[in-house]
């Protein structure tokens, strides 16, 4: 009963739904959340505490010391299980680096030609981008986009944007500020405090990506499993610290601090997992081969994934200028990951069923 117990503490910890889940097996994850663990059950299993609540002549009684040691281990052991990321789906690629990706296919003719300008450079040419200015109103890796470089980026919102909402899409425009719970529970935090800005005195953060808001649009809810999946289509601002790409990709645009992006999410049901997958693959490249870019998808190995992904497909664009394929877009399937930090899952089909952890499937 007293492992039990534990294992109660547990699962509230890391935000599990109870009904039709395993104990977490907390054991098997590190040293030192064996360690935790460990004397988190001293702590429960204490010889004196049966004897101080039978002396006490009180139908509960708590040693205040042993309670607060209690409250401490919970709170390093979640701390501790929220560094450890999603598990790599069983079709995943193995591998140990970005070299093992593995391609998939290719779409469109990739143009290969000497002489040819980089991004930046035709930018520049056609004044569409000031970089030097955005230097005085911010500081590097921030642009201003001037005359039609603006207008081509609200145009690019605009038709991505309509042509995922005649599919079915929901648009959303989510607020750019959200909260530590909600980078939490898509799995931001603790991993990428780094990579974040912060406005330290309200514990509110600006976004880098719109994954997070449209993430925790259903935290704490059940979903009528007859109205999934609910797809969404988000735009926001993201803002991104790009802590470590010091000397890397300084001109043009990538790797700002700040940029645009639409974001397609889906909350759909386990069940349906690898078609949801596949479909909103489909629907990141369909706004490539209208635009006419040669790209090539690659399902990335074990060592590449994201820190929520099981699964991954990156969409890679070619870049005539720079003579590579750059990651334009990164499809992934997260599982119940997020799900079970949000405390969001369907509903059963069956009264008499469990719940299910509901499962995300975001493309970037």
């Amino acid at each position: 009963p007293l492992r039990g117990e534990i294992h109660e503490m547990v699962i509230d910890a890391i935000g599990l739904p109870r009904p039709g889940t395993k104990p977490v097996p907390v054991v098997q994850i590190s040293a030192k959340a064996q360690a935790l663990f460990e004397r988190m059950e001293e702590v429960m299993l204490n010889p004196n505490r049966e004897r101080d609540q039978e002396q006490s002549g009180v139908e509960s009684y708590q040693d205040p010391v042993l309670e607060d040691e209690e409250k401490l281990l919970s709170s390093q052991l979640k701390d501790q299980l929220l560094t450890f990321p999603n598990l790599p789906a069983d079709d995943c690629p193995d591998g140990t680096s970005e070299n093992d990706n593995v391609e998939v296919r290719r779409w469109g003719t990739a143009r290969e030609e000497e002489g040819l300008e980089e991004h930046w450079q035709i930018a520049e040419r056609l004044k569409l981008i000031d970089t030097e200015r955005s230097v005085r109103i911010a500081r590097s890796r921030f642009v201003t986009l001037m005359g039609q470089g603006a207008r081509l980026e609200r145009g690019l919102i605009n038709f991505m944007l309509d042509l995922h909402t005649k599919k079915g899409y929901r648009e959303v425009l989510p607020p750019v500020l959200v909260n530590t719970a909600s980078l939490t529970g898509s799995g931001q935090l603790p991993k990428f405090a780094e990579e974040s800005f912060r406005c330290a005195e309200d514990d509110l953060w600006l976004t880098p990506t719109a994954e997070v808001p449209v993430t925790s649009l259903h935290r704490d809810e059940i979903i009528p499993s007859d109205q999934l999946p609910l797809r969404y289509a988000a735009y926001s601002p993201c803002f991104r610290r790009e802590a470590g790409s010091y000397g890397r990709d300084t001109r043009g645009l990538i790797r700002l601090h700040q940029f645009n992006k639409v974001e397609l999410y889906w909350f759909a049901h386990p069940d349906h997992s690898e078609e949801a997958h596949q479909q909103i693959t489909a629907d990141a490249e369909a706004v490539l081969q209208a635009l006419e870019l040669p790209y090539r998808v690659l399902d990335l190995c074990t060592a590449d994934l994201g820190f929520s992904a099981r699964r991954t497909y990156d969409l890679e664009v070619w870049l005539p200028g720079a003579g590579a394929y750059r990651e334009i877009s990164s499809c992934s399937v997260c599982g119940d990951f997020q799900a079970c930090l949000l405390y969001t899952s369907p509903s059963p089909r069956d009264k008499r069923q469990s719940r299910v952890p509901g499962c995300g499937w975001k493309k970037r």
